[in-house]
């Protein structure tokens, strides 16, 4: 059975327009690259023709994945999002006990994960250790670095 992948629409478009891309742009550019580089010859000694064959396995791969995303994708009703406890789609307020720094992060599929963006993959150690849990919880979670203790400040949409 397919692993299901909640997203939210905005992350399914996005998918999709990367996809769209690659597939009317991309795809046509790597078949002319080919196809002038097969025009030059021996095939066997041709090493543009090498390079863009192993770009077209690339690109085929790349696309074979995002289509593969897209057919798991489930869109989330964000109308319908519970903030009694931390879920995906929740902006989650945390304070860092060690050093009192607090962060607000939206828990997100891991398409959509950009920590710059304060949006943090569902499937991260931090998150999965949120995932559950209600405001005002002392949280412990192991992540790379070690043991951090976090306090859930907020939890909001």
């Amino acid at each position: 059975m397919p692993e299901i992948s909640y997203i939210t629409e905005e992350g399914l478009d996005k998918l999709k327009e990367e996809l769209d891309y690659l597939t009317s742009v991309e795809r046509p550019a790597i078949s002319r690259l080919i196809a002038d580089a097969r025009e030059k010859g021996d095939l066997a000694e041709n090493a543009e023709y090498h390079a863009a064959k192993e770009a077209q396995g690339m690109l085929e791969m790349k696309i074979s994945r995002l289509e593969e995303m897209i057919s798991k994708s489930r869109i989330i009703d964000e109308s319908r999002i519970d903030t009694s406890k931390v879920q995906i789609l929740n902006k989650v307020k945390i304070k860092n006990l060690a050093n009192n720094l607090v962060r607000e992060y939206l828990l997100v599929s891991e398409s959509e994960a950009d920590l710059k963006a304060g949006k943090l993959a569902v499937d991260s150690p931090i998150a999965k250790g949120l995932l559950g849990r209600k405001t005002g919880d002392i949280v412990e979670i192991n992540v790379p670095s070690g043991l951090m203790t976090f306090e859930i400040i907020s939890i909001s949409r």
